[in-house]
């Protein structure tokens, strides 16, 4: 057995990548380079020549507020390249995994969101990876997470630590709520996904939930850093403003992967203190 992992270098794909070799899996993990998804029609011809027996698709346009200023252009990676992952699964008999977003939902909805629940993005971005959703079809794997953090690659909590060893107040907003998740925790459950090819839409997030203004604060407590240096802001107050809407709720309840018979992630703060151990 092969598993193609795209998006290679990235924060959950490295963690992804050592998940599946610790199981004694064969992984060929491509970047941008090898495997460019902003040209959906070469994607064909790389993944055949790999002849992988499952597909997990880490690779993503997800820079946010950039997606708002050049939508085709994301909708092409996020959207149109899913659909031609999918297809090339089909025609090779792979099972195709591929990892979509929160942002889907419009964070208007009062308590958590379930796969059930009706998407209605109102950023670009959520909008392209929606269509991912939609192109990937019924017998992929659709893994929808938020608020990531890993030891590779840029996340809020490396931001925060920065701040909190420079002076003065450290401001986050206090009126968005998610669950913080991490990609070691991810990549386990995408890989229990991913062996077993179980088709479907699936929440999967670390428990807890808390705005960015909590999870600052407790990266604070749990580095010894004063907690009342973080001090709340609204979305509205962020200066420079920012291009793209965020969902005020985007809490994931993992109905479908508990349903499997899924292990529940860690709740949020212990796989933080990992990470911070890790990061130093």
């Amino acid at each position: 057995m092969t598993i193609l992992v795209t998006g290679r270098g990235g924060m959950l794909a490295t963690d992804l990548v050592s998940e599946f070799e610790g199981r004694g899996v064969t992984v060929v993990a491509t970047s941008r380079h090898e495997l460019d998804l902003s040209v959906p029609g070469d994607i064909a011809a790389v993944v055949a020549s790999i002849g992988p027996s499952i597909i997990v698709n880490t690779a993503a346009d997800t820079d946010v507020d950039g997606c708002e200023s050049r939508e085709a252009a994301a909708s092409t990676v996020n959207g149109s390249a899913v659909g031609a992952l999918a297809t090339v699964a089909g025609e090779i008999g792979a099972h195709f995994v591929t990892l979509s977003t929160d942002y889907v939902f419009d964070g208007r909805k009062d308590g958590p969101y379930t796969e059930n629940d009706r998407p209605n993005p109102t950023s670009a971005y959520g909008r392209s990876k929606l269509r991912g959703e939609e192109l990937a079809g019924e017998h992929s794997t659709i893994v929808r997470t938020a608020w990531l953090a890993g030891a590779q690659g840029p996340n809020v909590v490396r931001t925060a630590l920065r701040l909190l060893k420079g002076p003065g107040p450290v401001r986050f907003v206090d009126d968005q709520r998610g669950s913080p998740t991490f990609t070691r925790d991810l990549a386990v459950a995408i890989a229990d996904l991913a062996l077993e090819r179980l088709p479907g839409l699936f929440h999967v997030t670390n428990a807890g939930a808390v705005t960015w203004f909590d999870f600052v604060q407790e990266i604070a407590r749990q580095t010894g850093a004063d907690p009342g240096r973080v001090e709340p802001i609204a979305t509205a107050d962020l200066e420079p403003p920012r291009p793209a809407l965020r969902p005020a709720n985007s809490v994931l309840d993992n109905v479908a992967w508990r349903a499997v018979g899924g292990t529940a992630l860690r709740p949020y703060e212990a796989a933080l203190s990992e990470l911070l151990t890790e990061l130093g």
